[in-house]
């Protein structure tokens, strides 16, 4: 039986990332509150807004009534910027932009992305942690990038693949996790499926 994947984001990053791996997908956005449980620890936190995405949109399936005879995969992510198990979300004004990157300035902090993959009742899921180093920012550079508009709609009030990219000294791990997608383990996670990438083995 042929399966259709479906991506649980709406994210424009996240459907380049997959799309470069070859897949075709449709997305569906889950609408769910993402607030911090209390207590909740940054892995625990990404890893089960992930899976509660891949349940949400299965749920969402699994309802319709206009279902195809394809089976569907889901596929879910989550990431948090994390300075010392704080998790740093979207700035919500210019000064909590100005706070989040002087905390960042000079310091390693840790990006948390996770992917879960949904099909009936089979949910797999995984954390994928990457330590990013920024170099010393002046206040004058955090001027200038707020006005970009960039930061506010990234959480840590950055975007590793845009303009704040310049800020990064070095990563140890996952380029495409910081963006949103872990290439090597989204590939590894959807062939667990039977949904191979391209230039993956299919025996």
């Amino acid at each position: 039986m042929c399966k259709q994947l479906i991506l649980a984001s709406q994210s424009p990053r996240r459907r380049e990332l997959l799309s470069q791996l070859g897949y075709q997908f449709t997305c569906q956005a889950a609408d769910l509150d993402e607030s911090v449980h209390e207590n909740e620890l940054p892995q625990a936190y990404v890893e089960r807004l992930a899976r509660e995405k891949v349940q949400h949109v299965l749920k969402l399936q699994s309802l319709s009534k206009n279902l195809s005879q394809k089976s569907t995969v889901v596929l879910g992510a989550d990431t948090s910027v994390v300075y010392k198990q704080q998790i740093l979300g979207k700035p919500e004004s210019k000064a909590d932009c100005l706070a989040m990157l002087n905390l960042l300035s000079d310091r390693k902090h840790q990006v948390f992305t996770s992917i879960a993959a949904g099909f009936s009742d089979k949910i797999i899921s995984q954390v994928i942690v990457t330590d990013v180093y920024f170099k010393a920012l002046t206040h004058n550079e955090i001027e200038r990038y707020w006005h970009t508009g960039e930061p506010q709609d990234k959480a840590g009030a950055y975007g590793i693949q845009g303009i704040g990219g310049q800020f990064v000294k070095q990563i140890q791990g996952s380029y495409s996790a910081v963006v949103g997608l872990p290439l090597y383990e989204t590939a590894n996670l959807l062939a667990e499926f039977d949904m191979p990438t391209v230039i993956q083995s299919k025996a």
